[in-house]
C-alpha cells in the first residue's frame, strides 16, 4: 500500500512537531544573555585602548547575531530529524507482523517514567491510531511555521543582548556601563530562573536566585579574567 501524501494533503500532527515551549524560550534568552556579558568582559580585557562603549555594544552585538543565526539553524535541524524519526516510527507501525511488535515500538518511544505506568492494553488504541493514519508523507520536510519558529529562536538570542548592551549606547563611561551591565543581566536571569522555577514547581523565587548565582559565579570568571 502506498502511504505517501499527496501534494494538497496536509501535514499529519505525528510528524508535524510543536512549537518552542516555556523551556526552551527562557534557556534560549539564558542563552543570548549569558553570550553577551561574557562576550563584553572578553573585549574588556584586550585593554584601555580597546575600552571604548561603541566598541563594546558593537562586539556584544555582533556576537550574538551570529550565535542567533547559528541557534536558529540548529532549532531547523533538530525539527527536521525529529520529524524524521517520528515518520520513521508511524512507518514502522504500518509494517509492524503483529500488533505486539507495534505495541513494542511505541512503548520504545516512551519516556521512562511513563513507559511503567501503562500496560500493553493501554498503549494498543494509540498503536491502532497510527495504523491507520493516513495520509503520510514520502519524507520529512520543513514547513512555513518553521521558519517563523526559527526566527523567533534569533530574535531571542538577539533581543537578549539588549539589557547588556544598552548600558554602553547611553554610557560614555565604561567602567560604570559595565557594571550597570551586569546587574541588569543579573536581573534578566532571575527572571528567566524565576520563570523556570514556577513552570517546573521548583520554587519560583529559589529557582530565580540559583539562576542568579550561575550569573554571579560567571561573572567573577569575567572580572577574575580581566574583564
Amino acid at each position: 500500500m502506498n502511504h505517501a501524501k499527496s501534494p494538497t494533503a496536509p501535514k499529519p500532527s505525528v510528524v508535524a512537531g510543536a512549537g518552542l515551549d516555556v523551556v526552551e524560550r527562557v534557556s534560549e534568552m539564558c542563552f543570548g544573555l549569558l553570550m553577551a556579558l561574557t562576550f563584553v568582559g572578553a573585549v574588556s580585557t584586550v585593554g584601555p585602548d580597546h575600552e571604548d562603549p561603541s566598541t563594546m555594544w558593537r562586539a556584544a552585538l555582533g556576537c550574538n547575531l551570529a550565535w542567533g543565526l547559528a541557534d536558529a539553524m540548529m532549532y531547523l535541524l533538530h525539527t527536521l530529524t525529529g520529524r524524521g524519526h517520528r515518520l520513521t516510527l508511524a512507518l514502522d507501525m504500518k509494517s509492524a507482523p503483529d500488533a505486539a511488535t507495534g505495541i513494542g515500538l511505541v512503548r520504545n518511544e516512551l519516556p521512562s517514567f511513563i513507559e511503567i505506568l501503562v500496560t500493553d492494553a493501554d498503549l494498543e488504541p494509540l498503536r491502532g491510531r497510527l495504523v491507520n493514519l493516513e495520509p503520510l508523507p514520502e519524507r520529512p520536510r520543513l514547513y512555513f511555521i518553521d521558519f517563523l519558529r526559527a526566527a523567533r529562536v534569533f530574535f531571542i538570542v538577539v533581543l537578549s543582548t539588549f539589557p547588556v548592551v544598552l548600558p554602553f549606547m547611553l554610557i560614555d563611561d565604561v567602567p560604570k556601563a559595565l557594571l550597570i551591565s551586569r546587574v541588569l543581566s543579573l536581573a534578566m536571569l532571575f527572571f528567566g530562573g524565576y520563570v523556570l522555577g514556577k513552570y517546573a514547581g521548583l520554587g519560583a523565587w529559589r529557582a530565580g536566585f540559583g539562576m542568579m548565582v550561575i550569573g554571579v559565579c560567571l561573572t567573577m570568571a569575567i572580572i577574575a579574567l580581566g574583564g
